[in-house]
C-alpha cells in the first residue's frame, strides 16, 4: 500500500521547488551582470589607455591579441577534455550493453558516443586553429 500524499507534503514540495528555482535565477541574474560590468570595465580601461599617446597604445593591442589567443586555448582545451570524457561513456557503455545483453550485438550502441568524443579529439588536436 502506498503512502498518502499528504498537504502537508504537497505544500513542502511546492515551496521547496519555487525556492530552489528562485535562487538559480538571482544566481544567474547577478552572475551575468558582474560579467557585464567586468567587460565594460575592461573596455574602457582599454579604450583610454589605447588612446594615450605612446607605447602603451601597443601594449593595450598586444593584450587583447594575447587575451584571444588564450581564450582559443581555453576552448581548445575544453573541447579535448569533452571528447575524452564523451569517449569514456561510450567506452563504458559498450562494456556495460555487452555485459548486460550477452550474445547480441546491442553494444554497438555505445559506438555513437566513443565516435562522437573521437571526432571532438581529433578535432581539437589537428584541425583546431594552434597557436
Amino acid at each position: 500500500m502506498q503512502p498518502e500524499f499528504t498537504m502537508p507534503m504537497a505544500l513542502f514540495v511546492s515551496v521547496s521547488t519555487l525556492a530552489g528555482c528562485s535562487c538559480g535565477a538571482v544566481a544567474a541574474w547577478s552572475r551575468e551582470r558582474r560579467r557585464e560590468r567586468e567587460a565594460f570595465y575592461k573596455s574602457e580601461m582599454l579604450k583610454k589607455v589605447a588612446e594615450s599617446p605612446g607605447p602603451s597604445a601597443l601594449a593595450a593591442l598586444e593584450y587583447l591579441r594575447e587575451e584571444e589567443r588564450s581564450a582559443r586555448g581555453r576552448v581548445r582545451e575544453g573541447t579535448k577534455l569533452g571528447g575524452l570524457i564523451t569517449c569514456a561513456v561510450g567506452l563504458g557503455l559498450v562494456v556495460f550493453l555487452s555485459v548486460i545483453v550477452p550474445g547480441k550485438p546491442v553494444y554497438i550502441a555505445g559506438m555513437i558516443p566513443l565516435l562522437v568524443g573521437a571526432t571532438l579529439l581529433v578535432y581539437s588536436l589537428k584541425f583546431a586553429r594552434q597557436d
